[in-house]
C-alpha cells in the first residue's frame, strides 16, 4: 500500500485556518467530506470522540486524527498544514501545525492500522516534517509524501 494509494493533491491543505483544536476537526471534516463523500458532521463526530479518548497529537508538531467509518469504500489519507500551530493537547505539549488524518472502513481493523503505522513513521521524521513545514502548495507535499515512498 502506497501514498500514492490513499491520497492524492486534493486530499492535501496548504494553510488551513484554525485558532483551536475543534476548529481545525471541523476544517479537516469539511475538507475529508469532498473527497470522501462523507457527510462533514460524522467525519467531525468520529474525529472529535476519537480525540476525547486522548490526544493524537504525536509530538514534534504533529498529530494524526483517525476515525472509522460505515459505508466508506476505501482508506483515505488527508494533509493538513496549518497556517499556525495550534494547541492540540499533544503528547511533547507542543503546538501543532501538520495533521496527517487517516478516514478508514468500517471493516477495515488490518489496513487502519498498518496506514496508522505508516503515517505515523512518516510523521516522526524530523526532516520530513520540515520538508512538510516548508512547502507552499498541495501539489509540494504531495510530491513530498509519495517520494518517501520510493525511498523507503
Amino acid at each position: 500500500m502506497d501514498f500514492a494509494d490513499l491520497l492524492g493533491p486534493d486530499h492535501i491543505a496548504c494553510g488551513l485556518k484554525a485558532t483551536s483544536k475543534k476548529q481545525a476537526l471541523q476544517a479537516v471534516a469539511d475538507h475529508a467530506s469532498s473527497v470522501s463523500d462523507l457527510p462533514a458532521r460524522d467525519v467531525f463526530n468520529a474525529l472529535l470522540e476519537r480525540e476525547r479518548l486522548g490526544s493524537t497529537g504525536v509530538g514534534g508538531g504533529a498529530a494524526i486524527p483517525h476515525g472509522k467509518f460505515e459505508g466508506l469504500d476505501r482508506l483515505h489519507v488527508l494533509i493538513m498544514q496549518l497556517e499556525t500551530p495550534i494547541d492540540f493537547d499533544a503528547v511533547d505539549h507542543e503546538p501543532v501545525d501538520l495533521l496527517a488524518v487517516l478516514l478508514a472502513p468500517e471493516a477495515a481493523a488490518a489496513e487502519h492500522l498498518k496506514a496508522l503505522a505508516r503515517v505515523s513513521r512518516l510523521l516522526r521524521d524530523q526532516r520530513v516534517r520540515q520538508a512538510l513545514r516548508g512547502c507552499d502548495s498541495s501539489d509540494a507535499i504531495y510530491a513530498l509524501v509519495t517520494a518517501q515512498d520510493q525511498a523507503a
